[in-house]
């Protein structure tokens, strides 16, 4: 039998007084469309003498937040017809057997219809032999101790009920022990901290309020409010508010039980460093934007199959993103040229809104706009990535699905934060991660050079045209560079992006040392010089099925041999050749101007007639051939109508396309696409190249 200290009539008329003349908590960011919500107290065993109070103080609460309260003892309140009014019941303080046989099936349609419930304190102490509502308030009551101050472990802080919170809230309450641990089952959001009191049972993960989504409605549940004090605390009439907010669907959160991920940050900036302009504040373990655009990336190490999850906010109409799958140094340009940016911006074009892969693929736009909390509020992501594909949740919900078929890019590699550029203020909270092992992607996985763990002999040196602005260089036979910790597992070949205007050489691939077995060598050719940039390419054997250390190893004749820009391991299944007609706007075919095969001629499109011209061949290491030609980028030039044409194949950056999910051919060099100009289907239309944006005339199919 729990006994508690009960006030003077005196002293309950103070209590009520003062909440009278309470604040309320500060209103929701934006007015919530106006709604309903029933408050029920009735009791069956120990009657708290708090429920006037709490029912006042959620009356102050819905008077200041657009909703009506109407509070009952009756059960007779429980039928389809009466409780379909209401967005959310309240049960404040109930206790034992509340609900009679048809009064419970007309509550159990009421959630499965969609309906929220709120359960405070008592409410775990409630219709114990009714399991559908065991598992609607997600744990039973067993026990207390006397009442006391302790500390509360606010471990979600983007829920509405626990965002104003900080991350250790202290005060006064009756801490109940539960009879099970809701954490199987609803997303915890605060525990209580047994070391700073006397009495709990539970042990180090003791649940105070949580959250869930059961049998088609939502459920939130405080272990507060116990005392008539507690309904004039501000912090406790936030945390109700945003319990109530969330059950009646006005405000959006994640509630799905989460268990085995660990902190990349909260609070800590260890293992995060910033790149570009601009920077992020660090307060309240809170990471706030401003500047840019920059990056700031963790880069303590890479991933591969991997749940991220981080809750974010933006103050008004902001820009920011979270970049995955980028390679080691990269610049923050050079993140977004070779990763993937899932946006936050829900006011910009559909393939660059909250939720899209920028620039590449929309988010599903309807459930994106039922899942989103408004500026002021915060939002969770969680980017599930499984080899290369990547689904994007919003506050629980999916809205975006993508798999990557660019062999140019990987989900596989690094996280990070963008800030966009002055004005754009995007907080973060929380960012969390959980390696789901497994096989990794069968993507490339693409390294800076530059980016070397360990050297010997050789330096990073400034150059234009390098991806990132860096190459490797001065390098003479005899050094060598290590690449710590990449997961080897699945590569078939290593590419090489190159220049010299030197001997040239070889590059031999090792594990282990720089004495280790040689798992494949490539020949380095004189380029032209030092600024020509081409991809050279061999085949690997003996690759271990296993993350290790890759020493690249550098031979040839005395003198500067060449510079390496970036690498490739190139994973999976060497793609099948494919040959015959590349189709384009209107069905028309691409088509070499004339049938010529002299360097520099046009590229057009042109009704398809299965001829030589119309020929091309899709090889693996993504070049496009007519003639025993490349299509190439002339003068490797990344301006917007630049000359696509037929040229000599050199294997340089000029002459690499990367088909996308969208149906585009991009230049990874350009981050430019190919492009049927002014959008004219005519026989003899050139194309050439331009910036993308996902419109018919950058469509391609294939053979």
């Amino acid at each position: 039998m729990r006994r508690l200290f009960r006030p003077t009539l005196s002293a309950a008329v103070a209590v009520l007084a003062a909440l009278a003349g309470a604040v309320p908590a500060s209103p929701a960011s934006a007015a919530d469309a106006p709604y309903d919500v029933l408050v029920f107290s009735k009791t069956a065993g120990f009657r708290h003498d708090s429920i006037a109070a709490g029912i006042q103080a959620i009356q102050s609460l819905g008077a200041a937040n657009s909703f009506t309260v109407t509070a009952t003892e009756d059960a007779a309140a429980f039928t389809t017809g009466n409780l379909a009014q209401y967005e959310a019941v309240v049960f404040l303080n109930t206790t034992g057997d509340v609900l009679n046989a048809s009064q419970q099936t007309a509550f159990e349609s009421y959630i499965g219809a969609g309906g929220g419930f709120v359960g405070v304190h008592a409410a775990a102490d409630t219709e114990y032999n009714w399991p559908f509502y065991g598992n609607l308030v997600g744990a039973y009551f067993a026990s207390h101790p006397a009442i006391q101050q302790a500390n509360i472990k606010v471990e979600n802080r983007a829920h509405p009920a626990t965002a104003h919170l900080p991350q250790t809230w202290t005060r006064t309450e009756e801490w109940y022990n539960y009879q099970t641990n809701a954490r199987s089952t609803a997303r915890v959001l605060a525990t209580v901290d047994e070391s700073s009191y006397s009495g709990g049972s539970m042990g180090s993960d003791h649940p105070h309020s949580w959250c869930k989504t059961y049998s088609g409605g939502r459920a939130f549940y405080t272990g507060g409010g116990h005392s008539q004090s507690a309904y004039s605390e501000s912090a406790f009439r936030s945390h109700l508010l945003g319990g109530i907010r969330y059950a009646a669907g006005r405000a959006r959160a994640d509630c799905r039980p989460e268990t085995g991920y660990t902190a990349l940050y909260n609070g800590s900036t260890t293992g995060w460093s910033q790149t570009g302009p601009g920077s992020f504040s660090n307060s309240d373990a809170t990471l706030t934007s401003s500047g840019g655009m920059g990056m700031l990336g963790y880069s303590a190490r890479e991933y591969t199959n991997y749940s991220l999850k981080l809750d974010w906010r933006m103050a008004d109409d902001d820009n920011s993103g979270v970049v995955i799958g980028y390679p080691a140094g990269s610049t923050a340009q050079g993140a977004l040229d070779n990763g993937y940016e899932v946006q936050i911006d829900a006011t910009d074009a559909t393939d660059r809104t909250t939720g899209a892969i920028y620039a590449i693929k929309s988010a599903d736009i309807a459930a994106r706009d039922a899942a989103l909390n408004p500026p002021g509020e915060w939002n969770t992501f969680e980017l599930l990535v499984e080899g290369e594909r990547l689904q994007v949740f919003l506050n629980g919900s999916k809205i975006n699905d993508f798999t990557n078929t660019n062999p140019a890019r990987s989900m596989a590699g690094y996280i990070g934060i963008q800030n966009h550029g002055t004005g754009d203020a995007v907080s973060f909270r929380n960012i969390r991660i959980k390696d789901l092992g497994g096989t990794p992607p069968t993507g490339d996985i693409t390294r800076q050079a530059e980016s070397f763990s360990s050297a010997g002999g050789v330096s990073a040196l400034a150059k234009s045209g390098a991806n990132g602005g860096q190459v490797l260089g001065n390098i003479e036979s005899g050094d060598w560079a290590a690449y710590n910790g990449l997961d080897l597992t699945g590569t078939t070949s290593f590419r090489a992006r190159v220049a010299s205007a030197g001997s040239g050489g070889a590059i031999q691939v090792r594990t282990g040392s720089v004495t280790g077995p040689v798992l494949g060598t490539v020949t380095v050719a004189n380029t032209g010089s030092w600024t020509n940039f081409q991809n050279v390419t061999t085949s690997l054997s003996g690759v271990p099925s296993s993350t290790q250390n890759l020493y690249l190893t550098f031979t040839g004749p005395s003198g500067f041999l060449y510079d390496v820009d970036e690498f490739v391991l190139l994973k999976g299944t060497t793609p099948t050749t494919g040959t015959g007609p590349i189709k384009g706007l209107a069905g028309k075919c691409l088509d070499v101007r004339g049938g010529a095969s002299t360097d520099g001629t046009q590229i057009q499109i042109y009704t398809c007639n299965g001829g030589a011209s119309q020929t091309w061949t899709v090889s693996p290491n993504s070049t496009i051939k007519a003639f025993g030609k490349c299509l190439d980028v002339s003068g490797g030039a990344s301006a917007d109508g630049t000359k696509i044409q037929l040229w000599t194949c050199t294997g340089g950056a000029p002459q690499v396309w990367s088909a996308q999910a969208d149906g585009s051919l991009r230049n990874p060099q350009s981050g430019k696409c190919l492009d049927v100009s002014n959008n004219s289907s005519a026989d003899g239309q050139a194309v050439h190249l331009w910036t993308c944006h996902n419109g018919a005339n950058q469509k391609w199919t294939l053979p």
